[in-house]
């Protein structure tokens, strides 16, 4: 089997923007669902609808590995996260998910042979030398990424708003619309640059620019941010 697309991460806020992006589009996309997942069978039935596959390989580098040999994608999209709060109750936190499971998928994306372009959902403002945690395990991933040897795409979106988040996050909202307001400002006075940089994207926006740069050779071995994530 060949596919388009393995989407990793696809029951995220912006995952199942793009799941629902890439199948419209006629891509052949594989959308991916831990096994343990509670909700397994309603985002199964959820992705199926809308055309694309399922497949819930445990986060094993092995399996993982195996999965990416046999579906062979030419694109694997990491959009892999969790949050504080979430963290606090579960006991996953930034290293564990945003950075353990990304870099499991990246050596499984190696060892496969396949050299899928893997495009990261990264973060404005990563680093690894920020005392931002979130921002610090982004900027670590991005330089793995750089130096695995696959063809790569890195995508950093400032705030993501928009509906139908599973969790509540005031701070943020409030965050990106404050944001906004002073960007404008910037924008308005010449500092259209920094104005592109850092205003907030919808997931559904976001979705459809990552379902295009993700094929598009021009930003192969690039970092997409600002209006390359809009338009």
């Amino acid at each position: 089997m060949s596919v388009d697309a393995f989407v990793a991460g696809a029951t995220g806020f912006t995952g199942r923007e793009l799941v629902r992006v890439l199948a419209e589009s006629g891509r052949r996309v594989v959308a991916h669902v831990r096994p343990d997942s509670p909700r397994l069978g309603e985002w199964r039935q959820r992705f199926e609808a809308m055309g694309a596959l399922v497949d819930a390989s445990p986060w094993n580098e092995a399996q993982m590995t195996e999965t990416l040999r046999t579906l062979a994608p030419a694109v694997v999209y990491a959009l892999l996260g969790t949050t504080r709060a979430r963290g606090r109750a579960t006991g996953d936190d930034y290293e564990s998910v945003d950075y353990g499971l990304t870099a499991l998928l990246l050596r499984a994306a190696v060892a496969s042979g396949v050299r899928p372009r893997f495009v990261y959902l990264s973060s404005v403002g990563a680093s690894p030398k920020t005392t931002n945690a979130y921002l610090r395990v982004r900027g670590r991933l991005e330089r793995e990424i750089r130096e695995s040897g696959l063809p790569f795409t890195v995508a950093r979106p400032s705030f993501i708003t928009g509906p139908g988040r599973d969790d509540s996050r005031p701070g943020e909202r409030v965050g990106a619309s404050v944001a906004d307001a002073g960007l404008a400002v910037l924008g308005a006075l010449g500092a259209r640059g920094v104005a592109s940089r850092y205003r907030s994207t919808s997931s559904v926006t976001l979705a459809r620019a990552l379902g295009r740069v993700g094929f598009d050779p021009g930003f192969e071995g690039r970092v997409a941010e600002g209006d390359d994530l809009r338009g």
